[in-house]
């Protein structure tokens, strides 16, 4: 285990959620690798709580397909394998497709202005060298989108996908040489949004998703 684990403290936060956010961080930046055991006693002496905070936030973990309990061996960091990454992006395309053209019919002039400033500031962010920022951005930008559908069932469908989905969106924002493509597809989201064009922004959103399938999928051959 890394002796760089040390626990973010939050004031504001949960203790259950400061644990969280520390164990998660350190996995998406690869601190603690897949198929690394997440032993209770010793995380809670690592980071100094007692073991039911460690227990909940694991359990969290595992929601985000960030951990998996292993029968009589016990909770540990999950591997990324193409199958769950497709079985994600699966789903996702076909929902991201159905808010997009939703959207075409209802996002507000406001909501527009508002997705406008956010694709400047996911362009901004991409010269920070951040990636939990960046994947922020990003995720704010299509949060925009799935609010402007004033369909609040997909807009809960899609939050409990965008947890599955985040190792995988950090993973793709990892490589710089993505973000040309991922800013120039913003920009044709928006556009067809602007033009309600149902097609372009359906077409734009299928191809957006499908790049990052083959940049993840890559990424986990090269890891195997």
């Amino acid at each position: 285990m890394t002796e760089d684990l040390t626990l973010n403290m939050d004031a504001y936060l949960p203790l259950r959620d400061v644990v969280f956010n520390t164990l998660r961080e350190a996995i998406l930046k690869g601190e603690l690798k897949p198929g690394e055991r997440l032993m209770e006693l010793q995380l809670a002496a690592k980071l100094g709580v007692s073991r039911t905070p460690i227990r909940e936030a694991i359990r969290m973990l595992e929601q985000e397909g960030l951990a998996v309990t292993i029968p009589r061996k016990g909770a540990e960091v999950a591997k990324m394998t193409e199958k769950d990454m497709e079985d994600v992006l699966q789903i996702r395309e076909a929902l991201d497709e159905l808010a997009a053209k939703i959207a075409c019919e209802q996002i507000s002039e406001e909501q527009l202005e508002e997705l406008v400033a956010t694709m400047h500031e996911f362009e901004e962010s991409t010269k920070t060298d951040n990636v939990k920022k960046i994947a922020e951005a990003d995720v704010k930008f299509h949060d925009i989108i799935y609010q402007s559908t004033g369909n609040p069932k997909l807009v809960n469908m899609l939050n409990n996908l965008r947890e599955q989905m985040y190792r995988y969106r950090v993973e793709y924002l990892k490589d710089e040489n993505n973000y040309p493509t991922l800013m120039k597809e913003h920009k044709d989201i928006v556009e067809g949004l602007v033009r309600k064009n149902k097609m372009q922004v359906t077409e734009t959103m299928h191809q957006h998703v499908k790049n990052q399938a083959v940049a993840v999928k890559a990424m986990i051959q090269e890891q195997e």
